[in-house]
């Protein structure tokens, strides 16, 4: 995308799936147990055309609100704040999932998602308790996620917009520039390229910018990947995730198992969470 000024500009929408609940009010873990998420993550889409996007997203709203199918769907009315109001996979009927699944194919979106296994969080939370008397800190988790995704990322475009799902009530903007600043020291680092590019970050919530709705998308269908064994609706996505970082699959290598065009993601291939 471009500006009027002929500036190449990015823009990333991030957004997370599953929680960094670790342990009961009595200091035991619960990754495992029923409604508790087995796996974190945190990802971004790469959107060339979020006003294009935005565009077709809100008129297939438009078109879904007027069917006589859904009249009297709960999460279709206005003040129940579900699709009526966003996107959002998790609330959405699957016939919805499927309307919203056939135009996510046509955005050209670049996806790449970090994980973290929360049993091996876990562990290192009691690690970290037993030789420090610290507490493993929720943000530090996702900060470094951050910093892991957008290394490779910033030097691509003359801007960055980086448009960050709000976490509860707080906006956390100098911690996460801390984190994108150490993305593109890394970068630099490793091979010996300025990635020193403007970011601007943006705190948001998914209805103020259709691209948080759609990672949220693309995050749910991995997530259904990994935790219910159920491919079909990453398959339907797959040519859009660009990069996928299970960093505790440690199996082969130190730093995670890593799943792109040359190592495609698989069942058959992933460690069991």
């Amino acid at each position: 995308m471009q500006n009027g000024n002929s500036n190449i500009v990015h823009n990333y929408f991030v957004d997370e799936a599953g929680d960094l609940t670790l342990f009961d009010k009595k200091g035991r873990v619960i990754v495992g147990n029923e409604r508790v998420s087995k796996c974190f993550m945190v990802g971004f889409a790469y959107v060339p055309n979020p006003e294009k996007a935005k565009a077709k997203l809100e008129l297939l709203r438009k078109e879904l609100l007027t069917d006589p199918y859904f009249k009297n769907v709960p999460s279709m009315q206005p003040e129940n704040r579900k699709t009526a109001f966003i996107f959002h996979a998790k609330n959405d009927l699957p016939e919805v999932r499927r309307e919203v699944f056939k135009l996510l194919l046509t955005f050209e979106s670049k996806v790449q998602i970090a994980i973290r296994r929360k049993l091996e969080l876990a562990k290192s939370a009691q690690l970290l308790f037993k030789v420090s008397g610290k507490k493993l800190n929720e943000n530090d988790i996702y900060d470094d996620l951050v910093k892991r995704l957008f290394r490779n990322s910033l030097h691509k475009a003359d801007e960055n917009i980086i448009h960050f799902a709000r976490r509860g009530n707080s906006e956390r903007n100098a911690a996460l520039e801390l984190a994108i600043n150490k993305a593109k020291v890394n970068f630099q680092f490793r091979y010996n390229i300025s990635a020193d590019k403007p970011v601007k970050i943006i705190p948001a919530y998914p209805n103020e910018f259709i691209g948080l709705q759609i990672i949220d998308y693309y995050l749910w269908a991995l997530q259904r990947f990994y935790e219910k064994g159920e491919d079909r609706f990453y398959q339907l996505l797959e040519n859009d995730f660009r990069l996928i970082m299970d960093l505790d699959d440690t199996r082969k290598k130190v730093y995670g198992e890593w799943y792109s065009d040359r190592n495609k993601l698989d069942l058959k291939k992933i460690m069991p969470v």
